[in-house]
């Protein structure tokens, strides 16, 4: 059976594939799928901007497609930057300016707890869509520390293991992360739909 990830993104696409390939799941690149689609993310909320690129993908494909949003919520921001966590401070902001922008916007606060939220869903082609989400409570550091990961994760603070995001290794961020526990609730709710309907048999 084969799926589209609707991301460009290389290590989504490592990921996506490392999880279902147990379900017996060939997980395509939209280049590999013969589609290059960009999507508006108009959604107010992290299911709806998933469903969004999926859909578009789908359609564009003719196969299943899988997508996922997810993005920083802080407490004392009223759950900002939320859905638009990437485009935070405006397009020409990258990684390490919008976590300044957090910083800043957070000091004074006495609360800096946070969380990483995504969500996952596939559009299938008889019109019916599948939807898991995935979340990790933390605190906002205060100041940007480690090397590794991507967009807010030098920021984001993980009791725990006294770390952010940024100082683990990707092995430990997927056992404990937001997109981690959402892919793998996806691939629990995925498996239950495969064996209940058509999808479950060899095509």
């Amino acid at each position: 059976m084969k799926f589209v990830l609707a991301s460009k993104n290389e290590k989504k696409l490592e990921e996506m594939r490392s999880i279902l390939s147990e379900l017996g799941v060939e997980v395509l690149s939209e280049a590999q799928a013969g589609v290059d689609v960009t999507v508006e993310e108009t959604g107010t909320t992290f299911e709806e901007n998933a469903l969004l690129k999926a859909g578009a993908v789908m359609k564009a494909s003719g196969l299943p497609a899988i997508a996922d949003d997810s993005g920083l919520c802080v407490d004392a921001l009223g759950g900002a930057p939320g859905v638009y966590s990437a485009r935070y401070g405006g397009e020409d902001l990258d990684d390490a300016a919008r976590c300044r922008l957090v910083l800043e916007n957070i000091r004074g606060q006495l609360s800096r707890a946070c969380g990483f939220v995504c969500a996952v869903c596939c559009a299938f082609p008889n019109g019916e869509t599948l939807t898991a989400k995935g979340e990790c409570r933390g605190t906002l550091a205060y100041a940007p520390q480690g090397e590794n990961g991507f967009g807010y994760d030098p920021v984001f603070f993980l009791p725990e293991k006294k770390k952010t995001f940024a100082q683990l290794t990707a092995e430990e961020k997927s056992q404990v992360s937001h997109r981690g526990k959402a892919l793998r609730a996806f691939a629990k709710a995925l498996r239950a739909y495969m064996e209940g309907n058509e999808y479950g048999t060899d095509r």
